[in-house]
């Protein structure tokens, strides 16, 4: 999937300043996508996250082998993303590129994505919240399969956007708005296992190539206008690498028993180590370290009420 490329600032700096037109934008309707992916696309994907290590590994292979190939639920980000990057054509919402990061993110799945798939995502501004010298918008797409038109997955995007603050409180007002159902605050216990996710230095090159290709990611130059020392690595990455760690050591596996996933703060730069739980089927649980402090994230298994497992990255 192709991106528009970067957008550059306007050089007149009041107009730079100018903050997101709320009226204009909150509740507003983007054009639908339509969109395919293969085998090879749910792969590449896979493999941007760090799968195949080790290469012989039967559940790595799983992951990255055509043969035996399972879609990791995070997939579901992929054919919507292109979406945040059409709502910065909207009217009301000329904004610097450099000055976009993700923010939260969240997704409700209707069943196992398919290996192939021919799909049609439709999106919706459903939120803005003034931070001052930021906003934060939130982004609603469905996805939808093109032949059936049954919903395969719900994406909540959360665009932190600097600089764009400063047009006064709708947070939530909008009719466009919507909160998210809490999910419940971990047990006051050590956690029954903690894994560590590590990430290859040129991660955000692989990662890019499934579709997000903006130039923060690779660009050092870009980056630095960011105000970064480096090209960062994608929040949707590690979104999905927190993912697979929980389906393989709390799921056994099966990419099928996750319903919904959201991480209740950003996790930051995963790294993976193999450990398994205690007890098969047990809440699963990953800490971060001390120094950064907790960061969770929830996977609240099909048809189960509360959270199977949840994660904190090292």
């Amino acid at each position: 999937m192709t991106l528009p490329p970067a957008r550059s600032s306007s050089s007149n700096p009041a107009v730079d300043a100018m903050p997101i037109d709320v009226d204009s934008v909150l509740g507003a309707e983007l054009a639908e996508r339509q969109g395919s992916w293969s085998a090879t696309d749910v792969i590449l994907y896979h493999l941007g996250l760090g799968a195949g290590v080790p290469h012989t590994d039967p559940a790595e292979l799983a992951y990255t082998f055509e043969g035996q190939l399972k879609v990791l639920p995070s997939f579901g980000v992929i054919p919507a993303s292109p979406m945040l990057f059409d709502m910065l054509k909207l009217p009301g919402m000329d904004v610097d590129l450099s000055k976009l990061l993700h923010g939260e993110q969240e997704m409700e799945l209707y069943g196992p994505l398919p290996v192939n798939g021919v799909v049609g995502t439709s999106a919706r501004i459903r939120n803005i919240v003034d931070k001052g010298k930021a906003a934060l918008v939130v982004l609603e797409t469905v996805t939808r399969d093109a032949r059936s038109d049954l919903p395969l997955v719900v994406n909540q995007f959360s665009a932190f956007i600097r600089g764009e603050g400063g047009f006064g409180d709708c947070d939530g007002d909008g009719d466009g708005a919507r909160s998210a159902s809490p999910l419940p605050a971990p047990p006051a216990r050590q956690p029954d296992l903690e894994i560590d996710c590590r990430t290859l230095p040129q991660q955000a090159l692989l990662y890019r190539l499934s579709g997000d290709m903006n130039p923060i990611h690779a660009d050092p130059e870009f980056a630095r206008k960011g105000g970064f020392d480096q090209p960062i690595l994608h929040g949707l990455c590690s979104y999905g690498m927190v993912l697979k760690a929980v389906v393989d050591s709390a799921l056994d596996g099966d990419v099928g028993r996750v319903g919904r996933y959201r991480p209740i703060r950003r996790s930051g730069i995963p790294r993976r180590n193999d450990h398994r739980p205690d007890v098969a089927g047990a809440r699963g649980g990953v800490r971060r370290s001390a120094l950064q402090g907790p960061r969770h994230a929830g996977v609240v298994e099909r048809h189960h009420r509360g959270p199977l497992a949840r994660a904190t990255l090292t």
